[in-house]
């Protein structure tokens, strides 16, 4: 009897344990839905994945737009400013070559006057020699506010850049050969241009 009875509760026990395997081990609906559910998280993941590629493409994109953007902007930043240093040169070159172009004018009557001042050297005259002299020098006082200056040729060397020969006159000694006897036309510089080559006489 106590053998049969200890049977009995080893059967009971190895009854227990098989039940509680079985409870312990999913079913297959379970294992369907737990796949199920994987399988969704996993489409999921791709959608993001996939959205996120899209943002990233879509931010590089937005990048290069603002890149080239930047890249116009500064390009016609460097366009306007060239423009506007060019049309400022254009307007001084303007200015300056409407104020040569006077001041060239003016040179004949300047001539003028040193052929007056000149011939009245040798006159009686103090009042017209005072008065000559008096124009001339407030003339060329305010030409030379302008620019204007003297080509320094009478005792110099001849010099092409400033000097033009009227005429060639046997030099008195070797050391004036080559120098400017005397001047025919005085010649004139505007800002350190030439404005009118002086005309001379060279020692030969």
């Amino acid at each position: 009897m106590a053998k049969e009875e200890k049977k009995q509760a080893e059967q009971a026990q190895d009854i227990e344990q098989e039940v509680r395997q079985e409870e312990a081990q999913p079913s297959k609906k379970e294992q369907r839905k737990e796949l199920k559910k994987i399988e969704e998280l996993e489409k999921k993941v791709g959608e993001l994945e996939k959205k996120l590629e899209e943002s990233e493409k879509k931010a590089k994109e937005q990048e290069s737009r603002c890149k080239d953007a930047k890249d116009d902007y500064l390009r016609l930043m460097a366009e306007f400013e060239t423009f506007r240093r060019r049309s400022a040169e254009d307007r001084l070159s303007l200015v300056g070559s409407a104020s040569a172009d006077t001041i060239k004018g003016l040179l004949p009557v300047l001539d003028d006057f040193e052929r007056a001042i000149a011939m009245l050297a040798e006159s009686s005259d103090t009042a017209a020699k005072e008065g000559t002299d008096l124009i001339y020098n407030k003339l060329m006082a305010y030409l030379k506010t302008k620019g204007l200056t003297v080509i320094e040729a009478k005792g110099e060397k001849f010099d092409v850049d400033f000097h033009e020969a009227a005429a060639q006159f046997p030099a008195p000694d070797e050391s004036q050969k080559g120098m400017v006897l005397d001047v025919v036309q005085t010649g004139y510089l505007l800002n350190g241009k030439v404005l009118r080559y002086a005309k001379v006489v060279v020692g030969a």
